[in-house]
This record gives C-alpha cells, structure tokens and sequence, in this order.
C-alpha cells in the first residue's frame, strides 16, 4: 500500500480509477478523462500527487505533447484492462490473458519508481518518481490493482447489478457481503421501484 491516504470512495485506487467511466457495463459509457490534463486531475483530486506535481506534469506534459498523448492513451488501456479482469472475477471467469500481460507490463514499467519506506507500524511502499516523468502516474494504479487481485479481501469486490449497465466497481465492506448496488440511493432505488412496479403489474394494481 501507499505511504500516503488517499481520498477514495472504495478504498482501492484501482477501483476508483476504473470508475472514471461511468456506466461502464452499458454500451454507451460515459468517460470523463479526455487528456492526459484530466488524468492528472484525477490524481491530483484523489490525492495521488500534490498540486505542485500536478502543475510540473502539466508543464512536462506542454512541453512534450505526443509523449503526453501515448501516456494518456496507455492510462485508458491500463483503466480497460483491469476493469475487465475485475469484472472476469467477480463472474468467476478466467482474466483475459492479453489484460493480464498489459496490466504486468506496467508493473514491469513503474517498478523502478518504488521504495520501501518506514512507517508507525513498519514498513510500506512508497511511489518514488520525478514530476517530469510523465507516465509515472500509472505505477501506483498499477500496483494498486496488483495488490488487490492477490489480496485476500479480493472476494469483496463486486460490480454494480444494475440491469442497464451501471458498472460500477464496489468494494463490499457489509459483514454478510449484501452490497449490489453502486448507491441504494441511486441504481439500488431505481431497481427497488422497478421490483415494485412489476408486483403492481402482475396484481393488475
């Protein structure tokens, strides 16, 4: 894990990350990274990097476009990639092997970015990169998602059930692993009204 605490809706920066496309199941996602500057304000916003690292990498990023763009272009990939053996797993299918060999890929890329550091408790890994290096943002995803699919708690990830394609990658904190929905405030109440209507429409009320 990250020295650092990230500001994480499900715990798991990988899981976060792949939610950057919203509706991810359905076949009209909804994306919102468009440029290598909206994936370093992801970062930024998560607490991956700080805003004065933000504001080196967009330079950089000016600086060397095309190498801005392929970098960019690789995070999406890197995104679809675990988002796809995510979802293999939670259907208790086989990963697709060619997700698998670009998810090491980018571990084999990032991993000279990574130190151990000591901590309170012991010791833990820290993502160690220039700000000029502009790809060096996807070694903690990376790594995240690695450490997540050989973790123990990897049985409570699950996806959205929502039937239009929500998507959306969760990780199942409830004791009895309950969890179906992204918000029972959002797909799981448009699903309970659904289940109501139905019942209404078989009752003929």
């Amino acid at each position: 894990m990250l020295v650092k605490e990230l500001r994480l809706r499900e715990k798991w920066l990988c899981l976060d990350y792949v939610n950057t496309n919203d509706w991810h199941a359905s076949s009209q996602p909804v994306e919102s990274l468009f440029s290598y500057p909206d994936l370093v304000g992801w970062c930024l916003q998560v607490g991956l990097i700080s805003k004065s690292e933000a504001q080196g990498l967009e330079r950089r990023a000016g600086e060397l476009p095309a190498e801005a763009n392929g970098t960019f272009a690789r995070s999406i990939a890197l995104r679809e990639a675990i988002y796809r053996i995510l979802t293999a797993q939670v259907n208790m299918r086989h990963a697709p092997a060619a997700d698998l060999d670009l998810l090491n890929e980018e571990i084999a890329r990032s991993a000279v970015c990574w130190k151990i550091k000591p901590t309170a408790g012991g010791f833990a890994w820290e993502w160690d990169t220039e700000t000029d290096n502009l790809a060096g943002v996807l070694g903690p995803i990376a790594r995240s998602a690695a450490d997540l699919l050989t973790s123990p708690e990897l049985y409570r990830v699950g996806i959205c059930a929502d039937e239009d394609g929500c998507g959306f990658a969760f990780f199942d904190t409830s004791r009895n692993r309950s969890r179906r929905w992204c918000s029972m405030d959002d797909c799981g109440n448009r699903a309970k009204a659904q289940r109501h209507y139905q019942r209404q429409k078989i009752n003929g009320t």
